[in-house]
């Protein structure tokens, strides 16, 4: 079972992908939907988000777990592996990071630009991950916070996407191709054309999901096919409904029933939201469960 990771719904793109060049194993998506947008948080609140999500997908039998989210593989890629992935673990974490770099240095432009969250940007992991690749290619960042959000609320064909991506774009110099690091900017590829006629975009998605297909042959421990394959569930932090609702434009497909987690005790857990708690809230005592959680 291979688990995927995304601070919302972005990742389910990216899920879109993985699905369609393995279709022999099954899948656990998990979205932290109700604490997005990650783009802004800082370094701690990212680690800890990260490893309550692994840790959930690794609870759910997750053998491998991609991190689709591009905020989480720049900053916290590295401490997850180190912190699960040890030898005779039986796990691994992978990340979109690499992929996407990889797909920039691949097709030999000298200027390429990164549009991504102002945490993927701050990081410099792609600019890293590029130049270790190529020394000589010229990458040029711009963090663009306000995206995310516009595509969240299916506003993509609006004006207020072309104003933003405008604005952004503005503030790039010239460059040949632009990498789209973040999952919901490909559905902004429209406005992104218009406002940068013939700049060529680059999505990692298509190019991770190759990747992962090619890194699966040489691994074959990990992960192994499902019999009968193809099953898929999906767990979020926010409000399960909205989640399925606003998730079929992003997988391209209906999303079945959706599985409500949330954090308690300093862990994810299944909760039912309708024992949510309201109102004045007093926390339980460490060690003990909301009403409705497992």
């Amino acid at each position: 079972m291979i688990g995927v990771y995304d601070s919302g719904y972005g990742g389910l793109s990216v899920l879109r992908h993985l699905v369609e060049a393995l279709p022999e194993h099954d899948f656990v998506y998990l979205g932290d939907s109700g604490r997005a947008p990650y783009g802004g948080r800082d370094a701690h609140t990212l680690l800890d988000f990260a490893e309550q999500a692994v840790e959930r997908l690794f609870e759910e039998g997750c053998g491998l777990v991609v991190v689709a989210c591009n905020t989480v593989s720049c900053v916290c890629l590295r401490h997850l592996q180190q912190r699960y992935c040890g030898p005779g673990s039986g796990r691994r974490v992978l990340g979109v990071t690499i992929p996407g770099a990889e797909l920039a240095v691949s097709i030999g432009a000298a200027r390429v630009g990164i549009l991504a969250t102002s945490r993927t940007v701050s990081s410099g992991t792609y600019v890293a991950e590029i130049h270790k690749l190529d020394p000589t290619v010229q990458v040029l960042q711009q963090a663009a916070p306000l995206l995310a959000g516009v595509v969240e609320e299916g506003w993509e064909d609006s004006e207020i996407a072309e104003l933003c991506v405008r604005r952004y774009l503005d503030r790039m110099p010239p460059v040949e191709a632009l990498l789209l690091g973040c999952t919901h900017y490909p559905y902004l590829a429209g406005a992104l054309g218009r406002a940068r006629p013939g700049l060529r975009l680059l999505d990692p998605a298509p190019f991770l999901a190759r990747r992962l297909v090619e890194w699966l042959a040489r691994h074959p421990g990990f992960v192994t096919a499902a019999e009968p394959p193809g099953r898929l569930r999906v767990l979020c932090t926010g409000d399960p409904q909205a989640f399925a609702e606003h998730g079929e434009r992003f997988l391209g497909a209906r999303v079945p029933p959706v599985e409500h987690v949330a954090e308690i005790d300093g862990r994810l857990a299944h909760a039912d939201p309708a024992h949510a708690p309201k109102g004045q809230i007093v926390r339980p005592r460490r060690g003990s469960r909301w009403p409705g959680s497992s």
